[in-house]
């Protein structure tokens, strides 16, 4: 990764690993009742063109490689271009001490989700832009990808800082300063203009933003501030800049890259819900960006019966967006540690065990006891055991080796916390363990 004095690398990987998608419903059982149940109530979620038009090198499939050094190499062009998406990793922030977040922290884990997972395509194009210097620069890559048909998905981390001249929001950049903002940030509505044109459900933004006090500020009282558009699909925490001192980390954007690296094939709506859950505690004032749901059920409808319904019948994603909305309305209203969050963490859980992905059915089971415990509830309460026990069969159940051993350590940690009311369980997942 360059300092931020040296010109940004901007890569360009194509792929041609599939992005999996689970579907049709799971002969796997666990012990207990669905967690597929209960009630609830939901609400719905809560410029100008850029000055300067140009041509860049085009950042897709069959392009060349621009690295660091400045070494080009050929790639290979995928056999069916209509499928292939775009995913542009975004990082930027101010050398010095006006930097607020450690924005480029967050992309090597990014890079180490497969392309296609990133955009949900076949075959994708990856462009990396590390801590870049010139906003000429960032409009004519952003302007490439976005010329391509296929999906399109920006990953963004930065800090975003007020003209006072325009009152207009700007993504700072490496070179940026209070003094020449207008000149080395990139504008807000620049991202707009480009976005803005593509088709509808084509385009996908997560963000993980720092704002200075003017924009702060100007968030609370205008919401639709940051708006790109009716086309693009916006997710995204902004939380206040820190004051100087120790930069703030993107962790709603690394959760995002943890779950897509974990091999679930998750709703962007569910994506968001357990990344904001997950970045809550560094910064709980933040602000939630995302785009509303579909019209949710009257409060005095119970959503449960049609969740079930849209599982059985194998419609896994139908069944986790709603149930990611209904979270997301359980997270604001409540926070993310309710007894209100931990039941959805439970019905996904449930939802994720029918759509035969044990290794995120026990994942999400964990949480949901660590949950319970934090609060309060005794080891011995039955929704305590209950959700430790279902981990377990959920664990039991994992082909990967790997990935049941690293979910392995946490169970047996919270077996010894929790050990139920079967003999014999946590010696049974020990010995299972070491073999």
């Amino acid at each position: 990764m360059k300092s931020p004095g040296a010109t940004p690398a901007a890569t360009t990987t194509p792929t041609g690993s599939p992005a999996a998608h689970g579907n049709g419903s799971s002969a796997a059982h666990g012990n207990g009742s669905s967690a597929v149940h209960g009630n609830g109530s939901p609400t719905a979620y809560g410029n100008n063109s850029p000055a300067v038009h140009g041509n860049g090198p085009v950042a897709a499939a069959g392009s060349v490689v621009v690295g660091p050094t400045g070494t080009t190499g050929p790639t290979a062009t995928p056999a069916a271009p209509a499928a292939t998406g775009t995913a542009v990793l975004l990082a930027a922030a101010p050398a010095g001490r006006g930097r607020a977040m450690d924005a480029a922290s967050v992309l090597p884990a990014l890079a180490a989700v497969p392309p296609g997972v990133l955009t949900s395509t076949p075959t994708a194009t990856v462009v990396e832009l590390a801590d870049p210097l010139d906003p000429q620069t960032v409009l004519t890559r952003l302007r490439a990808a976005a010329a391509g048909p296929g999906p399109l998905v920006l990953c963004l981390a930065g800090q975003l800082h007020l003209d006072r001249r325009q009152q207009l929001p700007h993504l700072a950049l490496a070179r940026t300063t209070p003094a020449t903002l207008r000149y080395t940030a990139l504008p807000w509505h620049w991202l707009a203009g480009e976005l803005g044109v593509r088709a509808p459900g084509t385009t996908t933004v997560v963000a993980d933003l720092a704002a200075d006090p003017a924009v702060w500020e100007r968030l609370r009282t205008t919401p639709d501030l940051l708006h790109l558009g009716p086309g693009p699909l916006l997710y995204g925490r902004v939380a206040p800049a820190p004051r100087r001192g120790e930069p703030m980390t993107p962790g709603y954007l690394r959760s995002w890259a943890e779950l897509w690296r974990s091999g679930a094939r998750l709703p962007h709506a569910t994506l968001h819900a357990e990344a904001a859950a997950h970045a809550a505690a560094a910064a709980p004032e933040a602000l939630l960006l995302a785009p509303a749901p579909a019209p949710a059920p009257a409060p005095e409808q119970d959503p449960h019966p049609a969740i079930l319904a849209a599982a059985m019948a194998g419609r896994h994603g139908e069944a986790a967006s709603v149930a990611a909305a209904w979270e997301h309305e359980a997270l604001r209203r409540h926070g993310p540690r309710s007894a209100e969050a931990v039941h959805w963490t439970e019905v996904r859980a449930d939802l994720a065990r029918l759509a035969g992905d044990p290794a995120r059915s026990c994942e999400l089971w964990l949480s949901a006891a660590e949950a319970r415990l934090a609060l309060r509830q005794p080891a011995d309460d039955p929704d305590v055991e209950g959700a430790v026990d279902r981990a377990h069969h959920q664990w039991e159940q994992i082909g990967d080796r790997e990935r049941a051993r690293a979910l392995g350590a946490p169970l047996v940690a919270l077996r010894q916390r929790v050990p139920g009311r079967q003999a014999g369980a946590l010696a049974a997942l020990t010995r299972r363990m070491a073999g």
